[in-house]
């Protein structure tokens, strides 16, 4: 991945609905160039998906919650369980397997403090748990999708 590669990233991290003409100017580079690029980083997995960001306010999932997850088991069994069970869960934008005092981390948005109770109850019935700590973000300060390309 070189230089121009990069650029081409950051452009698409920016605005993915760009045309392919459009990216090349902004890179330096002539359309087919650029598409072969764009295809090739897209082979690679470096570009995973183009997506559209929604507000998730606007669409009604005002609430996000940081749910810490601490478990008794830690065989692989009851990981891959535990990954299914969550990882299917719609409200969960985010899990991580993490070090330190917790086992788990998930970023969770749902409607209301119901919705969230709802969520609550379908997670810790769905697999054994030591304990789950949910932390409610009052406001949004910074959020991105964009990674700080090199």
């Amino acid at each position: 991945m070189d230089a121009i590669d990069r650029k081409i990233l950051t452009v698409l991290q920016d605005d993915a609905s760009l045309s392919v003409a459009e990216i090349g100017s902004r890179v330096g580079l002539s359309s087919t160039p650029c598409w072969k690029r764009i295809q090739r980083l897209e082979a690679d997995g470096i570009i995973q998906k183009r997506v559209a960001l929604v507000d998730q306010d606007r669409v009604g999932l005002g609430i996000s919650v940081f749910v810490s997850v601490e478990t008794g088991d830690h065989s692989q069994e009851w990981l891959q369980n535990f990954a299914k069970v969550v990882g299917a869960m719609p409200e969960v934008m985010e899990f991580y397997r993490m070090a330190g005092d917790v086992d788990y981390m998930l970023r969770v948005v749902v409607p209301d403090m119901a919705g969230y109770d709802g969520f609550y109850k379908r997670l810790i019935a769905a697999v054994p748990l030591k304990n789950v700590t949910s932390r409610f973000a009052m406001e949004k300060i910074k959020s991105t999708t964009a990674l700080p390309i090199p």
